[in-house]
């Protein structure tokens, strides 16, 4: 590449070098993420290949160094790095990557404290690696979405706060007169993150890979929820919605519907959200009035959540056309759809009486996934074709037939994997609480585990097709960066 060309990639305002370090990340950490979810559907759906890749192992090597691999790769040590993977690796890489790269064109200034910005980068990678390497060697602390050990928890608090420590002095230079609603959203997930990383993470260390958590009983298991439901409340939505507010008006290239109902759905959401994770406790030891006061704040929920759906949706007024030809625009419009959809579906199953049948069966593993798979990993595919063209200074994807593939395989595979669970989870709800004549239970456990086949053997199907399309993302974004810049593209991505 010419010195022209490697300059033209250059915007004179903003600091792209990070924000391409994190999409690339994003990328592959969606398919290691996703590629390990697709294993363990089929764990689950075919037992005996638990041991196989463990034999495979031990046969290639680990007999002969004496490890036994099979433990690495069951199912029990594949399961946390699989949501750690998709949630912060994935997940955190997008926010990343979207949040410095919105903050800088809605501020129209440079990353702030540029020295930390490459520590950010480098240090997130670091936590990723440390759970890749740590939780298949059996190193957790058991609380879920927060399984790492004490040594990584200190090292997330040094790599947030200096995240943060950027994002906030961007904000604070910014040329332009107001901070543009995006950004309102995107500080939010990262203040209350650190909030409850702190909170739920404080634990005493035995060893170096063992701690025990500062609570106990129902205190612990209330805060771990609290932790739980909000991790997915503000990293899962609220630094989306982020995403959603300058990437859907973008692409559409038409004006937020209303910013009024922004910052009315703003306030509203991080009011609420805080108040819900009580309702993953329903028929336990916590008090009544806080499962109750879980279950009508996510009731409560429902109104903001609709609200910020409405206005991402209604943003296309005028330009509902260009769903015809545009891809990405389909990515972003049809992940604001799972987002109304797993939104009311949450609030539903917050109810006492649907959580009785719904609670502990794959009913629940339908809902995660349709937000996850239907929400967070299309409204990230949608950003991340908008702006990979930009961020190398190339005119367009290098395939729009591919994205248009890529689109369906997505749907597709979300659908296989939700319908899937919905059908398993509401068969076995109602299974489990069959009773006879005399009073006994009419179908064992296991007889409900043998009807589920079907449904997970078709929930690894989804997985599989999400995942050939996750791949053929990455092959567009290769040939993309492989095409020759052109001046007017690199002036397109500068503007």
């Amino acid at each position: 590449m010419s010195h022209s060309n490697a300059s033209a990639l250059e915007h004179p305002t903003y600091d792209y070098d990070v924000v391409r370090k994190f999409t690339i990340a994003t990328v592959i950490w969606g398919i290691v993420g996703m590629a390990v979810g697709v294993l363990i559907a089929a764990y689950l759906t075919w037992p005996e290949l638990n041991m196989v890749l463990g034999n495979a192992m031990n046969a290639f090597i680990g007999d002969s160094i004496g490890v036994d691999f099979r433990q690495f790769f069951h199912f029990g040590r594949l399961r946390p790095l699989h949501t750690n993977a998709v949630i912060f690796a994935f997940g955190g890489s997008a926010l990343m990557a979207t949040s410095f790269y919105v903050v800088q064109r809605t501020s129209q200034v440079r990353l702030a404290f540029a020295p930390l910005v490459p520590f950010v980068f480098w240090g997130w990678q670091l936590v990723i690696l440390s759970a890749v390497i740590t939780l298949p060697m059996g190193w957790t602390s058991s609380k879920e979405y927060a399984e790492l050990e004490w040594p990584i928890d200190i090292l997330i608090t040094f790599v947030w706060v200096a995240y943060i420590a950027v994002f906030v002095g961007t904000i604070r230079r910014r040329k332009t007169k107001h901070i543009y609603v995006g950004n309102w959203f995107y500080l939010a997930f990262m203040i209350v993150i650190a909030i409850l990383h702190l909170v739920n993470n404080a634990e005493i260390p035995v060893t170096i890979g063992k701690s025990y958590s500062a609570y106990a009983g129902t205190v612990d298991a209330m805060v771990q929820w609290w932790y739980g439901h909000n991790a997915v409340g503000f990293l899962l939505t609220a630094g989306f919605l982020g995403m959603m507010y300058y990437f859907v008006p973008k692409q559409a290239e038409r004006p937020i519907y209303s910013y009024r109902l922004s910052i009315v759905h703003f306030w509203a959401l991080i009011s609420v959200y805080m108040w819900a994770g009580g309702h993953h406790l329903h028929y336990s030891t916590l008090p009544d009035w806080a499962q109750n006061a879980g279950m009508v704040m996510s009731l409560i929920l429902l109104a903001p959540s609709w609200g910020g759906m409405i206005n991402g949706m209604m943003t296309l007024s005028g330009a509902w056309h260009k769903l015809r030809t545009d891809p990405i625009l389909r990515f972003l419009v049809v992940s604001l759809s799972f987002y109304g959809m797993s939104t009311f579906e949450g609030p539903m199953m917050s109810i006492k009486t649907v959580n009785a049948l719904s609670h502990n069966t794959d009913w629940t593993i339908g809902h995660v996934h349709s937000g996850a798979l239907g929400w967070v990993a299309m409204i990230t595919i949608g950003s991340l074709y908008h702006m990979i063209p930009r961020l190398w200074g190339r005119e367009a994807m290098w395939s729009t037939k591919l994205i248009n593939v890529h689109f369906w395989l997505a749907t597709v595979g979300t659908v296989f994997y939700i319908v899937a669970m919905w059908v398993n989870g509401i068969m076995q709800g109602l299974m489990w609480r069959a009773v006879s004549a005399d009073g006994t239970l009419a179908y064992s456990f296991v007889q409900a585990v043998d009807r589920s086949f079907f449904g997970y053997a078709l929930r690894t199907l989804g997985g599989a097709i999400f995942l050939v399309g996750m791949g053929l993302m990455a092959y567009n974004f290769w040939r993309t960066v492989k095409e020759p810049v052109t001046s007017e593209a690199s002036a397109n991505a500068a503007a």
